[in-house]
């Protein structure tokens, strides 16, 4: 069990959770379902891509107790854009299909800046 303890409603679809996280009860929701998805799309895609180590670090700094849940909503957003099977250019499309993903770790890294630093080394 993850630091947040509680129930997520599985009749959500992706559609429907807040990208926003208009409030911490929806960034705990959002969360979860990250570390519920991201595992699973690490593994069968951390091959191809070349950003699996920043994505890591992302979810450190994700999990990190002391990082305001303003902060841990835009980063699981970006999170769930990657998980998602609905994305701007289909991961299945060769050699192009991660772009999008890319360039949304890629704002997300650029947004942190060096603050995401730390979590490259936990």
């Amino acid at each position: 069990m993850t630091e947040y303890d509680f129930e997520l409603d599985e009749s959500k679809d992706l559609a429907s959770l807040n990208f926003g996280g208009k409030t911490e009860e929806e960034v705990k929701e959002n969360v979860k379902y990250v570390e519920e998805n991201l595992w699973t799309k690490l593994e069968r895609v951390g091959k191809k891509i070349s950003f699996a180590k920043d994505i890591l670090a992302l979810v450190r700094y994700m999990r990190d107790p002391n990082v305001s849940w303003h902060r841990k909503a835009i980063v699981t957003a970006g999170l769930i854009y990657f998980i998602s099977p609905i994305d701007a250019i289909p991961d299945i499309t060769p050699l192009i299909g991660y772009l999008d993903d890319l360039g949304v770790i890629t704002a997300l890294l650029k947004f942190l800046g060096h603050e995401l630093v730390p979590y490259y080394n936990s």
